[in-house]
């Protein structure tokens, strides 16, 4: 078995169990050790992973796809796993499991790695049980904070029903084409007279169940919780590091699919536009900044979706999944490096003034937030850019219409944030920030908003060489 294809993975797992043994051996004022030891392994990891890239091929036995989507998802993944490490330390200082959520951290982003890579039905399902049960465990951390534990159970209660539906559509598919692999299950698909209502249903019951780690419609309910009540560096993590894996996972799957064999690129299409319709009015009136976030996560899913519509329609499908991805993550983990550096403040009352109290903080929030929406020339614009077009040159001109009017009514939301922030408060109110950590994270976020706006042109040309197996 050429064991080196995962390596990146192996250090993963080895850095868990490292941090693991440290947390159990070393005193409560020593535990921030697993962050470095944290931050070291996925550093390894992510050179790993980057010496791969140029790969094309499947490996072990066909399960595990090692391509440019899956290799550029798993950079991302691990990057921004990294940025997550970083907010941690001064937030958990005072928990006596400080040193565990490292490893639990590190076992969930294994989740995220192995939906990017996986091109087998079985080993699909291990990436989302992984990810999934490490992050009901994030997202209830606070075990003594009502909001927390409330977030860990609709996370676990919406993920419970949404893995089974999973292994039904997985269950079918396989009964249907008799085979687990992606490479055995594209032939079958395209073979005369595979289409079936049955096999369908089985398609589209493990989209449906791809949605929960997506954050998208109808599986969405857990994200504005798990923004409000996890901790602030395990909701950055939650709202971004699944959703990169599952959206290369299920663009890998709708891929398979022939376009004249299985309408199940409309289903992808009325998921999308319910994603992103819903999360959009669901912010509009939100005064909890952390919710707002939160459904705003869920109505980017909705935009990501649309790629995965024209993902064989649209030869820049794949890097406009990929670039959207990139801005996406950049953005909504400046923002949560904001309400993480500010000790998780989350009234929009208490933002009113900050941009004169914590300049900093604030304009790194208003970049946050306008990439989010897709103002130039900000990451965000190129990712959403590219998505629009490629949705438009796929076929999809009316959805990505929809997108457009979307996207100018989440600028509404942000701006009732934006606004106080910049006209309105006292100077006298200083907020209190969590230490240096969050600082350097806060300022790496603002800078790559702008930085990867401006570098766009040689990222997008990486990720229009990228290929999707089988």
């Amino acid at each position: 078995m050429p064991v080196g294809d995962i390596l990146p993975e192996i250090v993963l797992i080895l850095t868990a169990v490292a941090v693991l043994l440290t947390a159990s051996f070393t005193p409560h004022r020593l535990q921030w050790i697993g962050a470095v030891l944290a931050l070291a392994g996925l550093a390894v990891a992510g050179a790993l992973t980057a010496g791969q890239i140029g790969a094309h091929r499947l490996t072990f036995s066909g399960t595990w796809a090692l391509d440019g989507a899956s290799i550029y998802a798993r950079l991302m993944i691990l990057a921004a796993t990294a940025f997550c490490v970083v907010l941690t330390p001064r937030w958990l200082a005072t928990d006596k499991r400080h040193g565990e959520y490292y490893a639990i951290l590190l076992f969930s982003a294994l989740g995220a790695l192995v939906l990017a890579a996986a091109a087998d039905l079985l080993e699909l399902v291990m990436g989302v049980l992984l990810s999934s049960v490490t992050g009901y465990t994030l997202a209830a951390w606070h075990r003594d904070w009502g909001l927390s534990v409330e977030a860990g159970m609709k996370y676990f209660l919406v993920g419970a029903l949404a893995n089974v539906i999973l292994l039904i559509g997985v269950a079918l598919m396989t009964g249907m084409l008799g085979g687990f692999g992606f490479a055995d299950l594209a032939p079958a698909l395209a073979a005369p007279g595979a289409a079936s209502p049955l096999l369908l249903l089985g398609v589209a019951l493990v989209v449906i169940g791809l949605s929960f780690k997506l954050g998208a419609v109808p599986a969405h309910a857990w994200m504005p919780d798990v923004a409000e009540g996890a901790p602030a560096p395990a909701a950055a993590f939650l709202t971004v590091v699944p959703k990169i894996g599952a959206a290369i996972a299920l663009a890998r799957l709708v891929s398979l699919v022939p376009p004249d064999a299985l309408a199940i690129r409309p289903v992808v299409a009325v998921l999308s536009v319910a994603t992103m319709t819903l999360g959009n009015l669901a912010a509009l009136w939100q005064d909890d900044v952390r919710r707002l976030i939160g459904w705003s996560s869920v109505s980017q899913s909705g935009y990501a979706l649309m790629a995965v519509v024209v993902v064989s329609f649209s030869g820049d499908a794949l890097s406009a999944l990929l670039a959207f991805l990139t801005a996406y993550a950049v953005g909504n983990l400046a923002a949560f490096a904001v309400v993480t550096h500010l000790r998780g403040r989350t009234d929009r009352a208490d933002y009113a003034g900050l941009a004169r109290t914590r300049p900093l903080a604030a304009a790194v929030l208003i970049l946050a937030f306008l990439s989010l929406v897709g103002i130039p020339p900000l990451v965000g614009f190129f990712g959403k850019l590219v998505l629009f077009v490629a949705t438009i040159d796929g076929g999809y001109a009316w959805l990505a219409a929809v997108a457009v009017a979307n996207t100018v009514a989440s600028l509404f939301y942000y701006l009732r944030v934006v606004g106080p922030m910049v006209f309105e408060g006292d100077d006298a109110r200083r907020p209190a920030v969590l230490g240096r950590w969050t600082a350097g994270a806060v300022l790496a976020g603002g800078v790559l908003t702008i930085a990867l706006g401006l570098a766009a042109e040689p990222g997008l040309a990486a990720f229009g060489a990228a290929r999707l197996l089988p």
